[in-house]
């Protein structure tokens, strides 16, 4: 409490809206958050063998296996796209969603014990594992260029187009879908533990109803009475967009980025409000 003024220099006090983002103080935390992005990159790889490497080995090798599997053996065809280019691609951008999504998942259970002692903004956590996440993305994102320029210099014909000017949005709808999902998930695992264990092969099936090792038009073509299911799966409209401004092949409609844009924002809020809700009283159900 300041001695002139009588006033407090903090001052807690519950949250009253219904959608309560306070920037502000964010900011005012902003290098705790800072603070854990660092102990995220350096820690989670710590003690092990290859380290950093393994930001490049994971999707290397599903790509390796997408392509024997999906492309050679199952002769899923890719247009005049690589099928390995083709499946970097896709899993490159599942990878920054499904790491959004399971690293806010836990975000209750796994800092009961420091949200139990001290003070902060709770959101900071989910927000953290999204910055730290977007390091990761990057890192992979090179390996993709890399290959890129590698199968330009082989001849194929492959060329980005005006749609990459969405890059950015497309980040943005990736990172609030996995945080929105994380955040509901994160809040109804307080009281369900089962949530933590279907997250895991959840979001393993989830992948393949997205359009990740295949193009969604081959969905269109073989299981046109399914094909609903694929095409309104909000992440299928992300992967055949992202693939689309990248590689210039799969699907894009407008529509489909709308809607992509408008379920997104939707299910940050929805996640935002149960968020809220449920930091009020977790701490006696964890």
């Amino acid at each position: 409490m300041s001695e002139e003024n009588d006033s407090w220099l903090y001052e807690i006090t519950p949250k009253r809206k219904l959608i309560d983002l306070n920037f502000r103080e964010i900011w005012r935390y902003r290098d705790l958050l800072i603070l854990f992005v660092k102990r995220d990159l350096t820690t989670i790889y710590k003690q092990t063998i290859l380290g950093p490497l393994w930001f490049l080995i994971q999707p290397l090798f599903t790509s390796v296996i997408f392509t024997l599997v999906f492309n050679n053996i199952a002769n899923i065809p890719t247009g005049n796209v690589p099928a390995f280019l083709f499946n970097l691609t896709g899993i490159t951008a599942w990878n920054y969603f499904n790491h959004c999504l399971t690293g806010t998942s836990n975000t209750f259970t796994a800092n009961a014990g420091i949200f139990g002692k001290v003070y902060f903004p709770r959101v900071i956590m989910p927000l953290k594992t999204i910055i730290s996440n977007l390091f990761k993305f990057g890192i992979q994102l090179i390996i993709l260029i890399v290959f890129y320029i590698y199968f330009l210099l082989k001849g194929f014909e492959i060329s980005p187009n005006s749609n990459i000017l969405l890059f950015p949005l497309y980040v943005l709808v990736m990172a609030f879908l996995g945080l929105g999902l994380g955040m509901i998930i994160s809040a109804f695992t307080t009281k369900y533990r089962d949530l933590t264990v279907v997250v895991g092969f959840a979001t393993s099936l989830l992948l393949y109803i997205s359009a990740v090792p295949y193009p969604l038009s081959e969905v269109t073509e073989k299981m046109p009475e399914l094909a609903w299911v694929v095409k309104w799966n909000p992440l299928t409209q992300v992967i055949e967009g992202f693939r689309y401004m990248v590689l210039n092949t799969g699907t894009f409609t407008w529509i489909g980025f709308f809607y992509i844009l408008a379920v997104s924002v939707f299910l940050f809020l929805i996640g935002l409000i149960i968020f809220n809700r449920t930091e009020k009283n977790f701490i006696d159900t964890v």
